[in-house]
C-alpha cells in the first residue's frame, strides 16, 4: 500500500506541475490572441506544444505501467480499484489538452476505467 501511494504521489507531483503550466500558458495564449500579438502567439503555441509533449509522455508512461503490470498484478480489490482510478485520472489528464478523436478516445478511456473501478468497489 505504501509503495502504491508513493508511486501515485510521485506521478501526481510530476504531472501536476505540467498541468498547471499548461493552464497558465493557454490562458496567456488566449490573451495574446485577443490582443492580436501574432509573434507572441506563435512562440506561446510552440511552448504549449512542448508542454503537451511532456504531458503525453508522462501519461502514456504511467498508463503503460498500469496496463501491463499494476492492474493485472493487483492482488486485492482495493488495489485494483486504486490502479483503475489512477488509470482514469491519467486518461482524464490527456483529455484536458488533446483535441478531436484523441480527446474523444481519452474521455472514453477515462469513463471506462472509472466504471471498472466502481464495479469492483461494489463487490
Amino acid at each position: 500500500v505504501e509503495e502504491r501511494n508513493l508511486l501515485s504521489v510521485a506521478y501526481k507531483n510530476v504531472i501536476g506541475a505540467r498541468r498547471a503550466s499548461w493552464r497558465i500558458i493557454s490562458s496567456i495564449e488566449q490573451k495574446e490572441e485577443s490582443r492580436g500579438n501574432d509573434d507572441h502567439v506563435a512562440a506561446i503555441r510552440d511552448y504549449r506544444g512542448k508542454i503537451e509533449t511532456e504531458l503525453t509522455g508522462i501519461c502514456e508512461g504511467i498508463l503503460k505501467l498500469l496496463d501491463s503490470r499494476l492492474v493485472p498484478a493487483a492482488a486485492s480489490g482495493d488495489s485494483k480499484v486504486f490502479y483503475l482510478k489512477m488509470k482514469g485520472d491519467y486518461h482524464r489528464y490527456l483529455a484536458e489538452f488533446k483535441t478531436g478523436q484523441e480527446r474523444k478516445d481519452a474521455a472514453e478511456n477515462t469513463l471506462s476505467a472509472y466504471k471498472s473501478a466502481q464495479v469492483i468497489s461494489q463487490i
